[in-house]
């Protein structure tokens, strides 16, 4: 029976090593392949006088070969009966992880890539990968000051909720991941992003409400995932800062593609932007109603 794979897109930064590290694990959990994919592209003018053959190519192809092969073994030597392949594409990386979305279960890719300023191309990365796969899509983050050390146990997927039909896949990878890593879920809900655009006399009835709100959202999956402990959080305003506040000390962080309410904007928005740059764990975007 064909199984969709965990799709790694890889390079030779240490980013990317944590990247392949977490999708190998989480391929490893899921029971399914890994598929590790390595592009190579680049514009055959890239400056004045400068051009680009096809023996520089060439030889470009020969290293990526051999980073695979490198990679896969990196693999094997940790979990030797995970089905892992690999893949040397001649194209832009966006587009090459964005068409293997299409037969991926998950894509995963670090936070910053090989000879490029972090956040910029994390920006344009992650972002184009947030708004056109077809999968969900997580980001590995890694920091050289204080690196995120996979093997600590944390036992907690954060998951955001606004309460709407986009919340739900990105409910139920949190409950999936929960329930593989023998974590509980902290579910955020937040019912507005700023208060004062709320007049609203009766704070506490609104609150009911919105706890009556995500206690509807959770029930599906909390139904299907009757191991995994759930603990409900009702927020008035900021959720960035407190999903943020909860990425130091979590295993995993999961939003929706979309959102509206108090996550409206999550993934391509002011808001995502900032999860996508700031959360200091592992991030899954999850892929949405279009």
């Amino acid at each position: 029976m064909f199984k969709l794979p965990v799709v790694v897109g890889f390079d030779a930064s240490r980013s990317s090593k944590e990247a392949l590290r977490w999708a190998a694990g989480d391929a490893e959990r899921r029971r399914v392949p890994l598929s590790i994919v390595h592009a190579v592209f680049t514009p055959l003018d890239y400056g004045p006088g400068l051009s680009y053959t096809e023996s520089d190519m060439g030889r470009l192809e020969a290293e990526g070969a051999e980073l695979l092969s490198a990679a896969k073994q990196m693999v094997l030597e940790t979990s030797p009966d995970l089905e892992v392949t690999t893949e040397l594409v001649r194209e832009p990386r966006t587009p090459a992880l964005i068409n293997r979305s299409k037969d991926a279960r998950l894509i995963v890719i670090g936070s910053r890539e090989l000879g490029a300023v972090g956040r910029g191309l994390l920006g344009s990365v992650g972002s184009s990968l947030a708004r056109h796969a077809h999968c969900p899509v997580a980001i590995v983050h890694f920091r050289a000051s204080d690196p995120w050390h996979l093997s600590r146990p944390r036992k907690a997927v954060v998951v955001g909720v606004d309460g709407s039909d986009n919340s739900i896949p990105a409910i139920e990878i949190a409950f999936e991941e929960a329930s593989m890593r023998a974590a509980k879920v902290i579910a955020v809900h937040s019912w507005t992003d700023d208060s004062k655009f709320l007049h609203v006399g009766d704070w506490d009835a609104v609150a009911t409400k919105e706890e009556a709100l995500l206690s509807a959202s959770l029930a599906g999956s909390a139904g299907r995932y009757p191991d995994v402990t759930v603990e409900k959080i009702v927020v008035k305003n900021d959720p960035v800062r407190h999903l943020l506040d909860f990425s130091d000390d979590v295993e995993l962080l999961v939003v929706g593609s979309h959102g509206r309410g108090g996550f409206a904007g999550m993934t391509l928005g002011s808001v995502s932007q900032k999860l996508l740059h700031s959360a200091k764990c592992p991030l899954i975007i999850a892929a949405g109603p279009a």
